[in-house]
Parts: C-alpha cells; sequence; structure tokens
C-alpha cells in the first residue's frame, strides 16, 4: 500500500511530498543505478538540475524502469548561467533531450537571485 503524501499545486498537479534528489551523485552509472533503486523501493518523486550533469542518467533510470511516465513526478532546474528568455528556452530543450522525456512536472529557476 502507497503511503506517500502528496500535495496539489495551483495547476491541480498532485507532487509526492518525499523526493529522491540525485545532487552531487555525478557518475552516470552510479547515478541512474541509485535512481534505480530508489524508483524500486518506491520513490516516485525524482529530482535533478542541469548543473548536477546528470539529467542524461536520470532519464535513463526513469526509461529502464517500466513505470508509467504519469505515474512520476519529475523535477528540474534552470541554471543561473542560462537565465533570459532565450537562454531558458534552450536550457529547457537541453535538459528535455538529456532526460529524454516527453515532459517535466515542475521546471525551477536553481538560484533565483540573479547572475552573481
Amino acid at each position: 500500500m502507497n503511503k506517500m503524501k502528496y500535495a496539489t499545486l495551483n495547476n491541480g498537479v498532485r507532487m509526492p511530498m518525499v523526493g529522491y534528489g540525485v545532487f552531487q551523485i555525478d557518475d552516470q552509472k552510479v547515478c541512474q543505478q541509485a535512481v534505480s533503486d530508489a524508483l524500486e523501493v518506491g520513490y516516485r518523486h525524482i529530482d535533478t538540475a542541469a548543473t548536477y550533469m546528470n539529467e542524461e542518467a536520470v532519464g535513463a533510470a526513469i526509461r529502464e524502469s517500466g513505470i508509467k511516465r504519469e505515474e512520476l513526478f519529475v523535477v528540474t532546474k534552470l541554471w543561473v548561467q542560462d537565465h533570459g528568455d532565450e537562454a531558458t528556452l534552450r536550457a529547457f530543450d537541453r535538459s528535455m533531450k538529456k532526460l529524454g522525456l516527453d515532459y517535466l512536472d515542475l521546471y525551477l529557476i536553481h538560484k533565483p537571485y540573479g547572475d552573481y
């Protein structure tokens, strides 16, 4: 039985309250295995970021898990050097390509205070 608690965002999307983050797991094989293990034990919220340089490993673990995409909540983040309209769109496209996903559940500004 799934005992995960959820928060409902303003747009009606349900977000699992507990997620698995991959900060400082820069080895791609280790990251992919860690995410695979997290998914296997029940995590459905995975948090990465462009600056972690492991979006490809996260995407591979998600694809190989066999879990339906709509059952997962995937977050990645915009890094500070990519702020600005056009740069943000390019960064988003790069992240989507690396993750190999059709959509993200949440795209955050990693450091929203600006470029310094």
